[in-house]
């Protein structure tokens, strides 16, 4: 299951550098999320499924689908939107392990050497890639690094706070809830923006991909991960998202692939295995 998770993730970086010059994050955001509703209510009715049984559960699942969908899906795909290369958004966003492993240790009361020395790769091999995108005509700026570096957190705390408060409970009804909470948050921001949504066959494709395989199926398959337990497994693959999207963004969009960028994506890669690696036993 982790394994077919981060195959499905890793498309949802190209898919926004698909729909962005179709649409406006938000508004593409708020039709993805009310159509993901859409499939997932009949589905409910039919297997009769219940629902969150306390009023606290229900609070917990919002502010989770707050964290986990509007803000980092909002972020990644403005920064896409602001110009920022799938690869690179992807590498940004695939540092989630190094601080779920930190928090987790220093909520332990340690953090291990070889954790130190793993974020010190990881920060710089991010730093090298980064630095590159930078200046004129560069992809990065200080915009879209910091909607990338604010949808990181996102997910971040989003998933730590799952796995925390949201007791088990049926992975359709919680996605719905989740939904429906970053719909409510989303919906203003849609307001706000002046670019209308210029459906063709891209568009298209992108929000359909995005309704089936990301959120019906990633999102469904990263809440079971988390509730079952498997979360390590999920962040010791995670690193792996970032060289897989860079090589689909070189294949379908032509984003260059250099050396620097090669050394820094292996770097942070180590880096990342460096933090989250499971000590052997004694």
């Amino acid at each position: 299951m982790p394994a077919v998770f981060v195959l499905i993730w890793s498309t949802g970086f190209i898919v926004a550098r698909y729909g962005m010059p179709h649409a406006p994050p938000m508004k593409f955001l708020v039709v993805r999320y009310m159509l993901s509703i859409a499939c997932f209510l009949p589905w409910i009715m039919l297997a009769r499924v219940k629902w969150p049984a306390s009023r606290s559960q229900w609070a917990h699942l919002a502010l989770t689908g707050i964290f986990m969908h509007a803000g980092y899906l909002g972020g990644v795909w403005a920064a896409v939107k602001a110009g920022m290369g799938s690869g690179l958004s992807a590498l940004i966003v695939g540092l989630q392990p190094v601080l779920t492993a930190v928090w987790l240790s220093a909520s332990g009361g340690r953090i291990a050497a070889r954790q130190w020395a793993g974020l010190g790769l990881g920060f710089i091999g991010l730093v090298l890639v980064v630095s590159r995108k930078f200046g004129q005509g560069g992809e990065a700026d200080w915009l879209n690094l910091s909607l990338a570096v604010g949808a990181l957190f996102s997910i971040t705390i989003g998933t730590l706070y799952q796995k925390r408060f949201v007791a088990p409970c049926d992975v359709r009804t919680a996605n719905v809830v989740q939904l429906g909470a970053a719909f409510l948050v989303t919906l203003p921001l849609a307001l706000l923006e002046v670019e209308v949504m210029n459906w063709n066959g891209e568009l298209a494709g992108a929000m359909a991909w995005s309704v089936l395989a990301l959120t019906l199926g990633g999102s469904s398959l990263l809440y079971l991960l988390i509730q079952r337990g498997a979360a390590a497994s999920v962040t010791s693959l995670m690193y792996l998202v970032p060289p897989s999207t860079a090589v689909l963004a070189w294949l379908l969009f032509a984003e260059p692939i250099t050396a620097v960028t090669i050394a820094g994506t292996v770097l942070t890669a180590v880096g990342v295995a460096l933090v989250v690696r499971q000590p052997r036993p004694a």
